[in-house]
């Protein structure tokens, strides 16, 4: 089993990695590594999450088989099989019988090369603490395209991918010296979470999987297990879900679900985090929320709420004739964009995920089992659901958003814990969705209106338009009483599902 950190690099750093105290004078091996990757033309290895690699260690083959499993921010470990080869084709007759069994039912006879990997690794071999690792330095690319000769190693219309990344391998220890060794890292040269293998980059170019946002997998809790140990496993996944957007995001910021995605497994985090105790990594988290808020707040504004306000021959008088106030709002959008990109690659951030993966080493220990302790926790997060629903009352922006926080602590619970308690769970979290979902349409709009505000402010000259806007947000929220009596109906139909017992 393979345990490692894996890093994003910018090349530019790459010396100065290099001459990091943990590494300088210490003994470095420098190999090129050649990877050939196969599958079958329908791509059979990549849809069960296994990766077939041939790699030239000098002048001999090596076979790989790795199988996917679960990541824990950038830990990760999965089952593995290497053994050496004779010649440059995969011989399948030396792989191990657990090995063999997870291709029964694929055509074996159809692997082909899908992509090549060239990369230039420097390793060291270095002990923190109690725990012997190896640092390795990848620098290369990633090579896909119509053919692939793994004699001759062309590409013809290739799909390239750079590589630079540093990956922390567990050779013998606790893992908690490769958080420490990529800590002091970070300290030394600008890292960023990557978790992302070669083989995923490889696929992806290929075209055997696309590349889009992420949602969470919430793992199966045990109402008999230890309350540490289930709340670790859901902090997991959440982190999982943040860690796996991340790549779209700072690719591809128009794509604006990765970053929906990203938020919501901030949220997750910080939720989760209130569940069983305050640990020392959720102030950050939530300043790191603050930032990315602004951005999707304006994709929001722009892409679903201003688009209803129009009319349907287009913007209204007053909108039609100021060209300013559409550009100033998208660049103050694109703006917005731009800092949560900066804060997500930031050293401070890989900083946060390092050190709450660090923390999930170690659960938290209580007495209570999962389903006393999910008992607990939804009776408390109802409780607060009660007492703001019965406040809610007329047009108080300040009382109904309150209860829209009450309504997403309980959903944010009711997700994590619904597992426990099978269609009843399913059920609740279906309510509650759609209540949240009816109280944030009306938190749209009064969003919207704090930027109109903020816009007139940074750009005078839209202050009209922005009016404007805020009239036509006004009077859509005056024609939200039907929407306020199916508020309250959603709320009446929230019950204590859990009292039951799981």
């Amino acid at each position: 089993m393979e345990i490692e950190l894996k890093l994003a690099l910018d090349p530019t750093f790459a010396a100065r990695f290099k001459r990091h105290p943990l590494l300088a004078g210490m003994k470095v091996e420098r190999r090129t590594l050649h990877s050939i990757y196969f599958d079958t033309p329908d791509f059979a290895l990549t849809r069960r999450r296994i990766a077939l690699r041939l790699r030239r260690v000098g002048y001999h083959w090596v076979q790989t088989l790795k199988a996917a499993a679960p990541s824990v921010g950038a830990l990760s470990s999965r089952p593995e099989w290497e053994v050496p080869v004779m010649g440059n084709s995969p011989d399948l007759a030396v792989l191990a019988p657990e090995a063999m069994a997870l291709l029964a039912g694929i055509d074996l006879a159809r692997l082909a090369p899908v992509f090549v990997t060239d990369v230039k690794r420097a390793t060291w071999q270095v002990i923190v603490g109690e725990t012997a690792m190896e640092i390795a330095l990848d620098q290369g690319e990633i090579r896909a395209g119509d053919i692939v000769n793994p004699v001759t190693n062309p590409v013809v219309n290739p799909a390239i991918s750079p590589v630079s990344e540093v990956e922390l391998e567990l050779k013998s220890g606790a893992p908690d010296g490769l958080f420490e060794a990529a800590l002091s890292l970070l300290d030394w040269v600008p890292l960023r979470v990557d978790s992302r293998s070669k083989a995923a980059i490889g696929y992806r170019l290929a075209g055997a999987v696309k590349a889009a946002p992420v949602k969470a997998v919430w793992p199966k809790l045990n109402p008999a297990q230890a309350a540490g140990t289930a709340w670790t496993a859901l902090v997991e996944a959440a982190l999982a879900q943040l860690v796996d957007n991340l790549p779209g995001f700072l690719a591809q910021p128009e794509e604006i679900e990765y970053l929906h995605q990203i938020r919501v497994a901030l949220r997750r985090l910080m939720s989760l985090a209130r569940l069983l105790e305050a640990p020392s990594w959720l102030a950050a988290l939530r300043e790191f929320m603050a930032v990315l808020n602004p951005a999707r707040d304006w994709d929001v504004f722009l892409r679903e709420t201003l688009p209803r306000l129009v009319l349907p021959q287009g913007l209204p008088p007053g909108l039609q004739d100021n060209a300013a106030f559409p550009a100033h709002a998208a660049k103050m959008a694109a703006d917005a964009r731009q800092a949560a990109q900066a804060a997500l690659a930031s050293p401070a951030f890989t900083h946060a995920i390092l050190t709450l993966g660090r923390a999930l080493l170690t659960p938290p220990a209580t007495e209570m089992n999962a389903s006393e302790w999910a008992a607990q926790i939804l009776e408390q997060r109802w409780k607060g659901f009660k007492r703001r629903g019965a406040a809610l009352a007329g047009d108080d922006v300040a009382t109904r958003h309150r209860l829209r926080i009450a309504v997403k602590k309980l959903r944010y619970a009711t997700d994590a814990l619904a597992g426990l308690y099978g269609k009843r769970g399913e059920k609740a979290v279906a309510g509650l969705e759609a209540l949240q979902e009816s109280l944030g349409a009306l938190n749209d709009l009064a969003v919207a209106e704090q930027l109109m505000h903020a816009l007139a402010q940074v750009h005078p000259e839209c202050a009209f338009s922005a009016g404007r806007v805020v009239g036509l947000l006004c009077a859509e929220a005056m024609q939200h009483t039907g929407s306020k009596r199916r508020i309250a109906r959603e709320l009446a139909a929230v019950r204590p599902f859990w009292r039951g017992g799981p």
